[in-house]
């Protein structure tokens, strides 16, 4: 019987930890190690017990100080198990009266079964149908008075209304975090051109390094009617969308395809990276504000970011939104392809990112060679 309350104690602690729940991890285990230390007594080793019940104690006086913090049920188990120590601490001293181990461990196993009964159906219909007990004290309030609200305005990527207020900033100029398919991107109207030379201040970004454009589909490009070649479309059409961009040469078709008053701040003088994400949300965005100048939403030199609490916390303060989108696809930026000599000598690449580089050029020699 001690070994099977030992081994559902260890079961108890172990299924806590996996729902992060620290303080009943650590309450259970704890708990197991007192049962096993119970075998000893059975086969009557109960010498140096009764030290390491006293210091029991004092550990399980600690975890019924952070019970209380949690909910009612686990303080009467702590509590319990601290009477029941007791129990175990007179035994080993020949002084245990009957009817107080009988009701202590009547009185734990109540409130052990009801405990679990409770933890499982909640856990199960996902709502509160047994009462677990309200913390009898909580630190909330405080937390709650030192979080300030966010720097700028922070709505959900799956919210539409959350979309059009990302949206509109864009459209009158402000400079916003967007996700990507790959890390999380300051975005900027191409209309716009002084919300392309805030983003420089923004990142600290040298004015030499070039911002690129994202589109929402290869329709945009051929509806602009830029003088790409047929190796060339056909290689766009094999890495669009997704987390390869193309620098490919510039002209006045970029007018057409919606840059406008940008037209002379995103690429260099001669080029223009243009890349097409696969992230629906994105797409949805620059359907409703036109093409968008596109960096890596960091401070210049440093890491990227990987998720819009990166972006609040790093940028948020300089930046008029963050549409938050969780978790980014990938850990690293986009892989970058010079194709402007693509006919005369291929590709070359710039930046190798989230696509390996053998993957692009698999993808260019079988383009080249159908």
């Amino acid at each position: 019987l001690i070994l099977i309350g030992g081994f559902v104690q260890l079961l108890a602690g172990f299924l806590a930890f996996r729902k992060y729940d620290h303080l009943g991890g650590a309450a259970f285990l704890t708990f197991s190690a007192l049962w096993s230390c119970l075998m000893n007594i059975g086969a009557g080793h109960s010498e140096g017990f009764t030290a390491g019940a006293a210091a029991f104690l004092v550990l399980n006086a600690f975890l019924m100080i952070l019970a209380s913090s949690f909910n009612v049920v686990l303080l009467c188990m702590t509590v319990a198990m601290e009477l029941l120590t007791i129990c175990f601490l007179l035994f080993t001293l020949e002084n245990l009266p009957l009817p107080f181990e009988i009701i202590m461990l009547s009185i734990f196993s109540i409130i052990c079964f009801y405990g679990a009964t409770a933890s499982l159906a909640n856990s199960m219909f996902g709502k509160d149908l047994m009462m677990m007990g309200p913390p009898l004290f909580t630190a909330e309030s405080s937390k709650k008075d030192t979080e300030g609200p966010p720097p700028c305005i922070c709505p959900k990527s799956h919210c539409t209304s959350g979309l059009r207020t990302i949206a509109d900033l864009l459209n009158t100029g402000a400079v916003c975090g967007v996700p990507t398919d790959t890390v999380y991107a300051l975005a900027a109207s191409c209309r716009h051109p002084q919300a392309i030379e805030k983003v420089y201040r923004i990142k600290d970004r040298p004015q030499e390094k070039p911002i690129c454009i994202f589109i929402s589909n290869l329709d945009q490009l051929r509806a602009a009617a830029p003088p790409i070649s047929p190796l060339l479309w056909e290689f766009m059409e094999n890495v669009y969308p997704g987390g390869i961009g193309c620098i490919i040469k510039k002209g006045e078709w970029l007018k057409k395809l919606g840059v406008g008053a940008g037209y002379s701040r995103v690429g260099t003088q001669d080029s223009i990276m243009i890349r097409v994400p696969d992230l629906t949300v994105l797409v949805h965005l620059i359907d409703m504000t036109g093409p968008l100048a596109i960096t890596s939403a960091n401070p210049s030199g440093e890491a990227d970011s990987t998720h819009h609490d990166m972006v609040i916390s790093r940028l948020g303060c300089k930046l008029e939104g963050v549409l938050c989108d969780g978790e980014s696809d990938e850990v690293v930026a986009s892989t970058v392809v010079n194709c402007t000599k693509i006919d005369e000598s291929g590709i070359t690449i710039v930046r190798e990112g989230c696509i390996p580089a053998g993957k692009v050029m698999q993808i260019f020699e079988r383009v080249k060679n159908r």
